[in-house]
Order: C-alpha cells, then structure tokens, then sequence
C-alpha cells in the first residue's frame, strides 16, 4: 500500500470586522496518511518473549493526532456544518465558568509579558502586538496561530483563557483546529466532562463540523495515560454521532484495551474496524495477543484466520505476535513453521522471534529443542541477548539440571548480562538441592552486585533450604555483607531467626540474637514473646525454655512472656517452676490482665490444686476491670462444681446473666451439667428449652445431667420427653438408659422400669450392673421377689459382677423379710467376692439382725467396725437403738441414747 498525501486547501472565511487580511498564500492545512508497510516495524523494543506486547505503531500519523496544524491562515474554517440530533441545545457552556476578560488588551499583556513555556518569544512579539493592536479585528489566523503556540508551550491556562477571549469575540465560528487546540489542553488536563461540552458547543454554537481528527484527539490523550474508561467513553460517542473511526483511531483503541486487558470492549472495537473494512495491523496483533494471555487459543486462531481473510499483509509485528501465540500455545511446530515464513516474506532474522521459540520449548521441559534453536540463531547471524540466556536458565533449571543451568548462567555473566530475580532464583534452588554452599555464597554477591534488596536475597535463600529440606545447613550460607545486614537490620534479623525457629535451629537463632547490633527493646521483647510462642506451637517446649533463658535482663518483667512461660511449664507439668513466675509477678506488683488469669488459673486446675485456683479467682474479682471471658467463665464454673460450692455457682451464674456474654453451645453444655445442683428446677429447665431454641444441640452429658434431675424431681413425662429427644439426636448412652430405669424404680412404675431395660438390650447396650441395682432395689422393696430373683438370675447368667450397691441392697431386702440365712449367704457371698462390708453394709446387717432379734450379733457389729477402721455413724447408732429397743432391752437402748448425745449425734 503506497504512501498518500492528501493536501486539503480550505475555503477562506473573510471577516467585516477586520480592517485588513493577511495573506499567506504558502500555507495550507495538510493531513498526511502513511500506511503501514512492512517496513514499518524496523526496529521494534526487544521484550521477553513470553511477554512480547503491541506497541502503538506510526499509525498515529495517520490522522494528525497530535501535531500542531498551520492554524495562521484564515482559511482554517470548515463549511457545512452537520448538527447531530443528540446534541442538545441550552447546555451552559464550560468556558462560561472561566473568568471573563474585560480588558483583552491589558490580559495580552500580562500574557507577552509572561513568557511561560517553551514558546519562540521572537514570533510571539509579532503575534502579541498584532493581536493586541487590532484586538477584536485580529485575524482568524492570527488568533490561531497565537493559540497554537500557547498550546504547543505548555502554557495550557493562557490558552483556555485566550480561547475563551476567542468565543467572547466571535472567533470560534466555524474555527474547528481552535477547539480542536483546546481540547488537547482539555485532554491533558482529564475535564471529560468539559471536553464533551465543548464537542457540543462546537455544533450547537459554533456551527462546526465534527470529524474523527477531533475526536482521536481525546482518544489520544486517554491512550497515552491509559485511561479505558474515558477512551471507550469518545469512542462510542464517535460512533453514536456518526463518525467513522480511521485506521488511528482503532490503532490507538486497540493498544488501549491490549494492555488493560479489556477482552469485551477490544472485541466490539475489533468487529467495528472489520464492519467499516479498515484495516489496521496492530490491531489485529492486539486481538491475538489477548486471547493468548488469557488462553483462549481458539479464539486467537479465529484472529489468524480474519488476517488471511482480509487479505492483510503482514508486517513484522503480526509475524512476531503469530509466533508467540502458537508458542504459548505449546505448537512448537507451527510456530517454527511461521518463523520460515516470516524469513521466506523478506523479514531478516529477529532475535525476538527466536527467543519466543526458545520460551516455548523452556515451557514443556524440551531443552534439546530450545537448544537446536540456540544454535540456530547463532547460525543465522544473531547474538544471543540477555533475554535468550535468561530463558535458557529457566528452561534448564526446570529440568532440575544443574550443570547445564550453570553453564548458561556463567556464561552470562561473562558476557556482562545481568540475571533477574527468577535466574537467580532458579539457579540458588539448585545449589541448595545439590550441596552447592560455596556457589551459593558466589550467588548472594551477583545478587548484591545487581541491584537486589537485602530482604529479597534472604527471603529467597531461605526459601530455597527449605525446599531442599537441607534449611540446616542455611547458618552456613548467610556470610558477609547479608549476615551484617541481618544484625544491624530488626526485621531481617526478624525473619532468619524466626525461620530458626522453625527448622529447630534454636542455638542459631539465640547466636544471632546475641550478636545483634540494633537496639530496640519494645520490639526485641516482642520478638522474644513470638519466638517462645512458635517454639511452644509446634510442640518443642524445652527448646521455649532454652529462648527465655537466654533473654537478656530486665528492671521489670515483660508480663506477656512470663504468662506464656507459666503455660509452657504447666504444659511440661513443672508446676514448681510456673508457680514461681507467678509468685515473682505478685511480689513485684504487677497487675495480671485476663489472659494472665486464665494462664494461672489452668495452671493450677491442671496440677489440681483448686483452692489455689480459687485464690486466684478471688484476687481477679477484687480487679473491677476485669471481666472474664466465655472461656474463663467456663473455667470457674467447671472449678466450682468440682468443689461442690453450690452457692458460688449460682451467684456465677447470675453473673454471667448480667455479663452480656454471647452463649455458644459449648457455654449451655457447661453451664447445665456444672449448675444442674445450684439452680432451681424451672431455671435449668428454661436454659435448656433456651438452648433448644437456638438451635444448639445439647451433648449426651447435658442430656444425661436433665435426665437425672427431672427423674429426681418425679417429672416423669419430662424424662420421657428429653429421652427421646435424645434417641433421635443420636445421645443415648448407657448412663442415659440407666438414670431412666433408675428414675422409674424410684418411682415405683415397673412396667416402664422393665420396658426399658429391654429396649436398651435391644439398642445394643448391655445391661449394666446399676440398671440391674435400680431393678433389684425396686423389686425387692416392693416385694416382687420372684421379679427379684429373675434380675439376680440374669446377672448371674450375663455374667455381670455385682458390687457393694447390689449385695447391699440384698442384705436390706432380705434383712427386711427375716430372711436371716439369705443374709447370712449374701455376707458370705461378699467376703468371697474379695469385697469387705462398708458403712452399708455394716447398717443394713446392723437393721437385719435387729429385725431378725439378733441382737448381740448387731452389738458386736459395731464393735467390728471399729476394729476395721470404718466409724458408725449416726445412722449405724440409729438402727442399733432400733434392734434394742424391738427386742424389749430399753436400758441398753437408753443408754446408747445417752451415749450419742455426749458424743453430739
């Protein structure tokens, strides 16, 4: 496509008001059009490969974008205006909010006095005094002239106040290259807003025919800046007002959404370009490029297929952005096959083009290949650059290849290229990998010497031991210039002994620590705190020891570190040891916040010492501002159950009420199973419907805790009820099955007593020995003595042992029916078991014989007792008197009375 130059002469505009014209019959306005040969990309930037982007080519020529026009002629005013409709009429004008001009002679001269910019002074005089002399008789091209100088000096508000003067004087009718002036100030300065008033201004005032030249010009200004935004904003508008877009303008669109990555609006562009059938190589090449970043392979060969549909003749960039796209997508050989076709188009050999190839075999580990090419372009007269090397080091070090990743490496350096961040990243991996300390030390300087950051050397070091799985070998790596800076910088030095830390090099990192040279105690004691923490983290509690012993000396303790020791030397259960830190925090008087506390209050519970723990509690409280937390709360109420202080648990409670604390389900759960003895029954009962209701689910211990105390309370049907809420959630357990069998013994209902005790045979439980204890106990006091002896026969057959409850309970029943001989067996049986009777069992002989008329045997038990440590009690004393008194010996009964009131019973 040739070269074509358009020269437009325009029709001159003579104005009354001026008293004389000047001439100057040698100028002209000319737009020159020069399209894209294939030529037109001789010297394109050389990028890496894989990243290889459009550049905006010289299509900007194409169209005057942004070059000054020869505005000094008066025939620089367009006929035919064609108003659009869209525009409206009405709108104020945004030179409406400049500042007027009421003394345009004075204003002039500030202005020739000012000399602002880079504007020729000696032609601005003659300009300055013609325009000041005739004022408003000055020529169009005169004011054109002045205003294109301002504009092309930089001197952007004296060229909106003089456009403004311009307008107020009626110089702007028909003046297209005037507006089209200060909408490149209008560009520059981002006013979209003001630049799309003036494009209105322009039809609806100025009588002045709107072309793409005026609308590129914004487009310009966008594309420069990178705005997408407002870009697509005038290209739209363009299109909406019925303006054809030129080959600039889909060139300088096209390059806009490329590198913004705007997929959607560069395809509408796209399609636009090919409706008005203009073609334009770069945009083309901004399509292909796209979908190969975005991996849409597809949709970039539906692009390669429009280039030979439209018949576009290729220029070196299209080759270059072809050969990348089927290297990117790993069809190595179409991309060859595209390289001997740019070569066989005339195109001499480009290094870019064999660097794409050379990525594209790095990429699938194929450095035969990616070698060959090496070779190739040596061969075809090129020099490897630096990129051809750095991607040489990558494709190899993929391959975990150390030697040949080496070689490249050195020879780069050799030929003065300096490797990147990934190069020495690579290459320092497979130092670590392969044992390499010395070469790893050589790559720290070449790191230093070009340019990388302290941080980012260390960072990368010890990412790549840690990779390795060799990080022990890390203290023998960081030498020199990076150990002194690590000792002399706080968050270096932060990092390596942290990494320490980590990796169990904990005599490194206390070595560092006593060598280093900042100084910062504040930070060096939270550096301290997160060491231990971390140590304490993964498990290695001696090794938290080991820092904290070695922490330097302080006036006053650092309260955040002694915690976390008290909770390290309870965790190792060196109770002594964290005492003592406590100790050392009350003596020095330092107040204990609410993590303190809780650490000391576990500590305590842990070594089972609760009165401490107590202790503890009661010096919290006198701390108004203090308030536990969930977990403290859980903690003193889990302390209090343990040592039955019913009382303290209420008031607890009550107190977590007024708290606000939010309840979670483990907080219900706790709350119910440790307060179940110290509220009333209608207050447990609503927590629990309470928890029910918020959807939380209780657990089988809450389940089993309800049980009991509504068993206990005779509410029968409730038991049944949260039963078998509890069956259905799947929370049964033996204790569940046994606190209701308990419960209807107790209350004497034995059909629902002996249904359960089947059904939890059938749920696959084995019958306990308690629910066989609550079934005897309920039998035999009701009489049911063959229902009895069923229950002791099962036993015996299931081979469930029996306990001091079950023969106890046989000695009161038998005891109560006279069945002396039974007792006398039972008693035998329990010696034989290897059993010895307790209190119980001392009290129900006691009674049985009593009842029986055995009464010498009954005294002689007392004595018994006390001969095998067990002392009576008042209710041993109690059934004695009883069997004395039934058997008509009142002086005995009397005095064993007497005896139990000087004793205090």
């Amino acid at each position: 496509m040739a070269s074509i130059k358009c020269c437009v002469h325009l029709d001159s505009y003579e104005s009354k008001k001026l008293n004389s014209v000047l001439q100057f019959s040698d100028r002209c306005l000319i737009f020159a059009f020069t399209s894209v040969t294939n030529n037109s990309f001789g010297k394109i930037k050389q990028v890496r490969v894989s990243r290889l982007d459009t550049e905006l080519s010289d299509v900007l020529q194409y169209s005057n974008v942004d070059r000054p026009v020869d505005v000094s002629d008066d025939n620089v005013a367009l006929k035919s205006p064609n108003l659009h409709s869209k525009f409206k009429r009405g709108k104020r004008s945004i030179w409406k909010r400049l500042d007027g001009m009421k003394n345009i002679g004075n204003d002039l001269k500030v202005m020739h006095g000012s000399k602002i910019g880079c504007v020729d002074t000696e032609d601005d005089d003659g300009f300055y005094e013609k325009v000041s002399s005739n004022g408003i008789e000055s020529s169009l091209g005169d004011c054109n002239s002045m205003l294109e100088k301002l504009e092309s000096g930089g001197r952007d508000d004296e060229v909106l106040k003089f456009f403004e003067w311009m307008r107020i004087n009626g110089k702007l009718t028909r003046n297209v290259n005037g507006y089209k002036l200060a909408l490149r100030v209008l560009g520059r300065r981002q006013d979209w807003e003001g630049a799309e008033r003036l494009i209105q201004e322009m039809q609806t005032e100025s009588s002045c025919e709107l072309s793409f030249q005026i609308f590129n010009t914004l487009i310009y200004s966008c594309h420069r800046r990178g705005l997408v935004g407002p870009g697509t904003k005038w290209f739209k508008m363009m299109l909406e007002t019925g303006i054809q877009p030129n080959v600039a303008t889909f060139g300088m669109i096209m390059s806009l959404y490329q590198k913004g990555g705007n997929l959607d609006e560069a395809e509408f562009a796209f399609s636009q370009m090919r409706k008005f059938m203009i073609v334009c190589e770069s945009a083309y090449s901004a399509m292909i490029t796209l979908y190969t970043r975005l991996g849409l392979y597809e949709k970039s060969k539906e692009i390669v297929e429009f280039l030979k549909k439209d018949k576009v003749i290729l220029n070196q960039e299209n080759w270059l952005v072809l050969l990348n796209a089927y290297s990117q997508q790993g069809r190595l050989d179409e991309a060859e096959n595209v390289l001997a076709s740019m070569r066989a188009a005339g195109f001499p050999p480009h290094i870019v083009a064999y660097n794409t190839l050379i990525t594209g075999y790095g990429k699938i580990s194929n450095m035969l290949d990616a070698k060959r090419i090496f070779q190739n372009l040596v061969s075809a007269g090129l020099k490897p650059d630096e990129s051809t090397y750095r991607t040489m080091i990558e494709g190899w070090g993929r391959l975990q290849n150390f030697k040949e990743t080496e070689w490249y490496y050195n020879e780069m350096n050799r030929l003065g290229f300096k490797a990147n961040s990934s190069n020495v990243y690579t290459i320092i991996n497979l130092q670590a990998k392969y044992g390499d300390e010395a070469g790893a030390i050589r790559i720290i300087e070449d790191m230093l010497m070009i340019g990388c950051q302290y941080s980012s050397i260390l960072s990368i070091v010890l990412q790549a031991y840690e990779k390795a799985e060799r990080f022990d070998k890390v203290p023998y790596v960081i030498k020199g210039l990076l150990y002194n800076h690590v000792l002399n910088n706080q968050t270096s030095c932060s990092i390596l002994v942290m990494a320490y830390v980590k990796h169990g090099l904990v005599d490194d990192a206390i070595e560092v620590l006593g060598f280093k040279k900042w100084k910062d105690k504040t930070f060096e004691d939270s550096l301290y705190h997160l060491l231990i923490c971390t140590c304490k983290d993964l498990g290695h509690l001696h090794n938290s020891i080991k820092i904290y012993t070695s922490m330097p000396t302080r006036d006053k303790a650092n309260l955040h570190i002694t915690c976390t020791m008290i909770d390290v030397y309870s965790c190792l259960n060196q109770f002594k040891e964290a005492e003592t830190l406590y100790i050392n925090l009350k003596s020095k008087g330092i107040a204990l916040d609410l993590i303190a506390f809780s650490i000391v209050v576990r500590m305590y519970v842990k070594s089972g010492s609760l009165n401490d723990a107590c202790s503890v509690l009661d010096v919290m409280e006198k701390q108004k501002d203090i308030v536990p937390d969930i977990y403290l709360f859980r903690d003193m109420l889990r302390i209090y159950q343990r040592l039955g202080m019913v009382s303290k648990l209420a008031d607890l409670y009550y107190k977590i009420l007024k708290a606000g604390v939010t309840w979670d389900q483990e907080m219900y759960n706790c709350v119910i199973n440790c307060c179940a003895r110290a509220l009333p029954i209608d207050e447990l009962s609503r927590l629990f419907n309470d928890m029910i209701q918020h959807g939380y689910s209780p657990n089988t211990t809450t389940f089993n805790v309800i049980l009991d105390v509504y068993a206990k309370s005779g509410l029968f049907k409730k038991v049944r009820q949260v039963f078998w809420m509890a069956k259905k959630q799947g929370m049964v357990d033996v204790i569940s099955y046994n606190t209701v069998v308990a419960a209807y013994g107790k209350g004497k209902d034995l059909r629902n007593m002996a249904s359960v005790a089947r059904r939890m045979k059938l749920s696959g439980f084995s019958v306990s020995l308690e629910a066989y204890n609550s079934m005897l106990d309920a039998y035999g006091k009701a009489g049911e003595m063959e229902k009895f002896k069923n229950v002791l026969l099962r036993m015996k057959e299931s081979n469930c042992g029996s306990d001091h409850y079950t023969f106890n309970i046989m000695i009161n029943i038998y005891g109560e029916k006279r069945w002396i001989d039974e007792v006398g067996d039972v008693l035998m049986e329990l010696k034989e078991s290897g059993l010895k009777p307790d209190l119980c069992s001392y009290n129900s002989l006691i009674k049985a014989y009593g009842i029986a008329g055995m009464v010498e045997e009954a005294v002689h038990l007392v004595k018994d007792m006390r001969k095998n440590g067990i002392e009576p009690t008042k209710i041993t004393y109690t059934n004695l008197i009883a069997a004395l008194q039934k058997n008509d010996m009142v002086l005995e009964a009397l005095k064993w009375s007497l005896w139990m009131k000087q004793m205090g019973m």
